[in-house]
């Protein structure tokens, strides 16, 4: 464990969510969250959603998700509207390699939210945390193939195509899809040279 990552912001706030570390209790209104955008998560999201599978699970799963945080193995956010208090979606930054150091990403918003420039906004306060406070040198993610606007985000934030995964990731049906793979360096994201 790193002692400098002792007293990271637990809470990134943005003009319209506060994007936060989950926190005990808050499993309830991610099973709710995810229940309510089934269909959407179901092709991109099986472990999650297999894992929240109920009431109680979810609860557990925050709990592991608050763990790794303490950990320094993952870090995972709600976001959460200013408005109303809402949990409207997540992000992750986990697969975290700390010799490079180098991490995956991972986002998503409930359907009602989206269109909205609201992901923009959150990856506006997350991009720093990671690049600044955790000094991730590399962000990488995923997105099927099909999942143009999450391609399209990601070029938005500065994310660059690095390549095609084959049969990469399996849908909860079984089928194994391609990816497409993008990588923001820390040197990019802040404008200096390598």
């Amino acid at each position: 464990m790193l002692p400098r990552l002792l007293n990271l912001d637990t809470a990134l706030l943005t003009p319209r969510t506060v994007v936060r570390r989950f926190r005990e209790g808050d499993g309830e209104a991610l099973y709710n969250l995810m229940q309510d955008n089934y269909s959407r998560l179901n092709d991109h999201f099986p472990k999650t959603l297999q894992a929240a599978n109920t009431m109680s699970n979810a609860e557990l799963l925050v709990r592991r998700w608050l763990a790794q945080w303490h950990l320094q193995e993952g870090f995972s956010l709600g976001i959460w509207l200013n408005e109303t208090a809402a949990l409207i979606g997540m992000v992750r930054v986990f697969h975290i390699d700390w010799d490079i150091p180098k991490a995956e990403l991972l986002y998503w918003l409930d359907k009602e939210h989206t269109q909205l420039g609201l992901m923009t906004e959150c990856l506006g306060a997350v991009l720093p945390f990671a690049f600044e406070q955790l000094a991730i040198e590399k962000l990488s993610l995923r997105t099927a193939m099909d999942n143009v606007p999450s391609q399209r985000l990601a070029r938005k934030c500065g994310f660059r195509r690095e390549g095609d995964l084959r049969a990469d990731f399996r849908k909860m049906s079984g089928e194994l899809i391609d990816t497409m793979l993008f990588g923001l360096t820390r040197s990019e994201f802040l404008g200096t040279s390598a």
